[in-house]
């Protein structure tokens, strides 16, 4: 691209709060964290993206790796018949499935399906593996991509045909020791999601009609978005022992008996990039958290031809000293001017900025730029280490600690379809009582447009509360938001 190309589409022509679609859609495109690809649905990561996701993948693996997961990597093909082995498993995802037939010019003796998730394939090497409880538990994980090619209107990041994401199977000898790993799990996407990604939730069980296909229970982390839709995050399924009796995988007791085993799944997916972006963002594009940011800090030398050199070797020995703790970026480019430099930087998100001139070289002192506020202040270079250290951890806070009072000031309590309605309308989380029958479920989501989210752990009293669409007595408190 041409300077002045590049120069004339940097910045985001829609505002946040106008069109937030629109604004996303460029936010994502002109930060380079995507790209179109020329198959429809399917993205580009870009390096600035694929930098955030592995930072996730990292900080993630590690704490996989405490609880005992170990990481494997199984077929992206499987074989329709292991497929239909679950009823209910291939029955949930048999629209969203992407087929293989022919190879070359010779037709496949038996259709193989683009994994869109690996129960199946995975489970017909458990039966195999898996003999007594010596055997057991395993604990394995993959960090791979799946295919779901089941919607019409694809959302970058947040709905894809392809996606990337990490896919935990565990296998167990007790109910209670697969259980307990459900809450695990659950805290290890909740560390990822606050400490990292500055992101608030809502969390629980999910309604018997959302929940994963083929499995007895599962639970996630929900997220509200400022347009008033929600957007599932990581989640963790108990399978019980389904799987364990479509596919054989049993083993002997230490009495000798045979049992079959008890299984979990769990993932975390590239949407939570999607979800960052649009929880965070403004109209100047990106703000990313300090802790998944690739850059956290920018320098950007002001330049002029008497004061080049003196300015520049200032510049490079504060980046050598910064980047000893912190991932830093000297920007000295001399094909754009540092007005320009600023608007991409804060486009891209990164946190930091340091504009240092003559005349800031001169007092040793620069000055500090936050991306999420925009304030300025001016620090000793000797000081900068540790107040940068400070404005990173602030930063995060701030960011977290705005997203959370956007989230629980609009969740709305409501006890009648009336008040339901109208929360969904105003574009809030209503948190209701609730029946829990389908059909009356798929009633309120044909009324409103609103699904429900999960039933939350920490129960309010329900009282001789009523469902607020059917009237029947309520047996807990759920969400209902509208889809992303």
């Amino acid at each position: 691209m041409e300077k002045k190309d590049k120069e004339s589409s940097l910045g985001i022509t829609v505002k946040k709060s106008e069109d937030i679609s629109e604004w996303y859609s460029e936010v994502v495109i002109k930060s380079e964290l995507v790209d179109y690809s020329a198959v429809s649905g399917c993205l580009v990561f870009r390096p600035y993206s694929y930098a955030i996701w592995e930072i996730i993948v990292a900080e993630t693996d590690k704490r996989l790796k405490k609880l005992g997961v170990q990481n494997v990597y199984f077929p992206l093909f499987i074989p329709e018949s292991l497929l239909k082995k679950e009823a209910k498993h291939v029955e949930g995802f048999s629209p969203e499935v992407a087929w293989v037939t022919e190879a070359g010019d010779t037709k496949l003796n038996e259709r193989l399906a683009i994994r869109p998730t690996s129960e199946t394939i995975m489970y017909d090497s458990y039966a195999k593996w898996i003999r007594s409880w010596r055997d057991l538990p395993i604990k394995y994980n993959q960090w791979n991509n799946v295919v779901r090619w089941e919607f019409k209107h694809p959302v970058p990041l947040i709905r894809t045909r392809e996606f990337l994401w990490c896919e935990g199977h565990t296998v167990f000898a007790t109910k209670e020791e697969a259980e307990k790993e459900i809450f695990e799990i659950l805290h290890t996407w909740e560390d990822i999601c606050t400490n990292y990604l500055a992101l608030p939730y809502v969390k629980g069980r999910k309604s018997e009609s959302e929940k994963f296909a083929g499995a007895v229970a599962t639970y996630s982390l929900e997220f509200l978005l400022p347009n008033g839709r929600a957007a599932q995050g990581p989640d963790a399924h108990f399978d019980g022992q389904n799987f364990a009796k479509a596919f054989d995988i049993t083993f002997l007791n230490r009495e000798g008996n045979k049992e079959f085993a008890w299984q979990n799944t769990w993932a975390i997916t590239t949407r939570m990039l999607g979800i960052m972006v649009l929880m965070h963002g403004d109209d100047k594009g990106l703000i990313l958290p300090p802790k998944v940011a690739p850059v956290q800090v920018v320098i950007v030398p002001i330049l002029f031809d008497a004061t080049r050199e003196k300015v520049l070797r200032e510049a490079h020995s504060i980046a050598k000293e910064l980047g000893k703790h912190v991932r830093v970026k000297l920007d000295d480019r001399t094909e754009y001017n540092p007005g320009w430099k600023y608007n991409e930087w804060e486009m891209k998100g990164v946190p930091l900025r340091i504009e240092l001139g003559p005349k800031d070289v001169e007092h040793d002192q620069a000055v500090l730029v936050r991306r999420d506020t925009g304030k300025k202040e001016t620090i000793k270079i000797a000081s900068l280490s540790k107040k940068i250290e400070e404005a990173l951890e602030h930063i995060h806070t701030s960011l977290f600690e705005k997203a959370e009072k956007f989230l629980y000031g609009n969740i709305v309590d409501v006890r009648n379809f009336k008040d339901l309605g109208k929360a969904i309308k105003d574009k809030k989380m209503a948190h209701a009582l609730f029946c829990g029958d389908e059909d009356c479920e798929a009633e309120i989501k044909e009324k409103t447009g609103a699904t429900s989210r999960v039933i939350p752990f920490d129960q309010k009293p329900v009282h001789e509360g009523k469902c607020v669409n059917c009237g029947k007595d309520a047996k807990f408190w759920i969400y209902f938001a509208k889809n992303y």
